[in-house]
């Protein structure tokens, strides 16, 4: 099955994307084990990042190009990058590994270059569109022409910015979209979600949905697939100690379990649409209440309350047909303590 399909397919839980960015440390031997580890825990595609630092800002010291505040505060924006950059060269083989173990690998591209190159290297199944390039009109052309799914997040985005997005998008050949709920703080809180808007998003642009979560605890994920969120994606890290550059705000092996199994049994209890007894109700139904015979009664008897009651189990007639049978008269004799029946009383 293809990940659009699985994501487009609501009795399936939400696809559960392992981003590996950059917690990496540039060893490639480190990314790979990250893509095991990542699938061992239950992630249905993993996803990275391509650019070079040259290809997303440019090398300079001025003030602008340094981080005011956050997690990467007081780091330059061309050193940060270059740190946090998966190698081209990569790409390739990480998709192959993905593969062998029976899952898919797809990218961030953040220029056209990127695109060109995830094209003729790995040929993803789908592509997805970072927060910060929501606005990058050339970009989304470039992917959109691709023709392949497109799943972006819009963080920071106004409904105006998001509306250029999606039009620029889908008329240049992406067919079909996800929009993911974001919040690009890093790490993100959760109450700036604001998780109710998933729906207006999924309306106001006939789309699937899904988020983009950048908190450490999986409340806000959990949320957002009860709300019908199609795709989860969580930053990962073989481990927090090992200080990769995204580790304040990535899973571990173990939480990432944790939130796979927690978002598989929340999905299914989400179930239908339908109202009415689920199949484990079925067998508890006959301990309802039900009308019995107190008493013996004989033909002839008036029924009442001296000699009826309403008690479980359910064998007997339904006790909305109390106020209608008090008072009628019986039509034989009935054993003390027996399930009273449409019949026995006359009418």
């Amino acid at each position: 099955m293809s990940l659009i399909d699985h994501i487009s397919d609501p009795s399936k839980p939400p696809l559960i994307v392992a981003e590996l960015s950059g917690n990496h440390h540039q060893c490639f031997d480190t990314a790979k084990q990250m893509v095991k580890l990542a699938i061992e825990s239950g992630a249905d595609a993993i996803k990275i990042q391509t650019y070079t630092a040259d290809s997303i800002t440019l090398p300079s010291h001025s003030k602008e190009f340094i981080l005011t505040s956050g997690i990467w505060k007081d780091r330059n924006l061309h050193e940060l990058y270059q740190e946090a950059s998966t190698p081209y060269k990569w790409h390739a083989p990480l998709s192959e590994y993905a593969n062998s173990l029976g899952k898919l690998l797809f990218s961030t591209p953040f220029d056209e270059n990127a695109v060109a190159f995830l094209e003729s290297s790995i040929n993803p199944e789908i592509y997805k569109i970072s927060s910060f390039e929501v606005n990058h009109i050339p970009l989304l052309k470039c992917v959109a022409k691709t023709s392949k799914p497109v799943v972006m997040s819009t963080g920071m985005a106004t409904e105006s910015e998001i509306q250029d997005a999606v039009e620029t998008l889908r008329s240049n050949g992406c067919q079909d979209l996800v929009l993911l709920k974001c919040v690009s703080e890093y790490p993100s809180k959760n109450d700036g979600f604001h998780l109710r808007s998933m729906n207006t998003l999924a309306s106001r642009f006939e789309c699937l949905v899904g988020l983009s979560d950048h908190t450490l605890t999986n409340e806000v994920s959990l949320a957002a697939t009860a709300l019908g969120a199609r795709l989860v994606e969580k930053h990962f890290t073989n481990s927090r100690l090992d200080g990769g550059i995204d580790s304040e705000f990535s899973l571990e092996p173990q939480e990432l379990q944790l939130l796979v199994n927690q978002i598989h049994s929340l999905h299914s209890s989400l179930g239908s649409d339908k109202i009415g007894p689920t199949k484990q109700d079925a067998h508890q139904l006959q301990y309802r209440r039900s009308i019995y015979t107190s008493k013996p009664i004989r033909k002839g008897d008036i029924l009442s309350t001296d000699n009826l009651k309403i008690i479980r189990p359910a064998l007997g007639l339904a006790p909305k047909h109390w106020e209608d049978i008090l008072g009628k008269t019986a039509s034989k004799d009935i054993e003390q303590h027996s399930p009273l029946r449409t019949g026995d009383w006359i009418s």
